[in-house]
């Protein structure tokens, strides 16, 4: 094996090395890199600040994958337990109570409750204050739990539905226009009163009207006229005894008041007046009270 090696020698020739005149340090250094390490551990109080509040605010308010505190959300919206307050208006579907309670509602001044239809305008309103209850709407409708219709109420009739309906108070109730009814009836040993004070009273049906007293009287009286009306049919007193105590009497002059049987006699016009009884009738004779 040859190994040949080559050596090139140059004699009497001097090669002066290039040194560099400059040197450059790469890096940070002095108080540039002070700085540095003063932010960078800055940010690292920042972040652990930020990571402490993180956590206090989400113990505090109770935040959970289903919710926040009383507040979780379900499939079918938000439910809420406990009392909670609400510092604006609050805007549902549906609001309801859990099954084994009641659902209440309460403020200071009123609670107010509104619907409205697609431009945001105010359909219906159910207004609850301090001293009084009101409702706004079209049309007001009460059905009980088995839905028949209870009270009805619009602009131009009111209904009730229910089978019976009580006033228990000492003044009974007013009524400024007509009541439409198919009985009227006061409650076991009370009495029942029909009364207008300032205006006149009328009973009007179809079919007929009966007025019937079961263990009691029944007593009219008016300031003016008392109108029995019947157009196709009879007015009929069924009665053992018919009193009129104050009929005007027909008598002659002079004639005694030892009487004691009377006639019925009736004037063209209708006038009723009783006369002294005889063998023939004496309407004709005392006919002049219908004069």
């Amino acid at each position: 094996m040859v190994r040949e090696q080559y050596t090139t020698v140059t004699q009497d020739i001097d090669l002066d090395r290039t040194e560099n005149k400059y040197v450059y340090k790469i890096g940070i250094y002095g108080w540039r890199k002070r700085c540095i390490y003063l932010f960078i551990l800055l940010l690292i109080i920042i972040l652990i600040v930020n990571f402490a509040l993180t956590v206090w605010i989400l113990k505090v308010m109770w935040f959970s994958p289903s919710g926040m505190g009383h507040l979780l959300v379900t499939q079918n919206g938000l439910r809420l337990e406990g009392e909670s307050e609400f510092l604006f208006p609050l805007y549902a579907k549906e609001v309801h109570s859990r099954e084994d309670s009641s659902l209440l509602l309460h403020s200071p001044q009123n609670v107010t409750i509104n619907a409205r239809n697609d431009t945001e305008n105010v359909t219906g309103r159910l207004t609850v204050g301090p001293t009084d209850v009101k409702t706004h709407g079209q049309h007001f409708k009460l059905n009980s739990n088995r839905g028949k219709m209870l009270f009805s109420a619009d602009e131009t009739e009111v209904v009730i539905g229910s089978d019976k309906l009580r006033i228990t108070g000492p003044e009974g109730a007013i009524f400024e226009h007509s009541v439409e009814t198919p009985l009227v009836r006061a409650e076991t040993f009370k009495q029942l009163r029909l009364e207008s004070p300032t205006r006149s009273l009328s009973m009007d049906a179809p079919n007929g009207v009966q007025i019937k007293a079961q263990t009691g009287g029944i007593e009219g009286s008016s300031q003016m006229d008392v109108l029995l009306h019947t157009i196709e049919g009879m007015i009929m007193l069924d009665a053992e005894t018919v009193r009129l105590p104050k009929l005007p009497l027909g008598k002659q002059d002079g004639s005694g008041d030892l009487q004691k049987l009377y006639e019925v006699c009736v004037c063209p016009d209708g006038k009723i007046y009783s006369a002294a009884a005889n063998v023939k009738s004496m309407c004709q004779k005392y006919n002049h009270i219908c004069h």
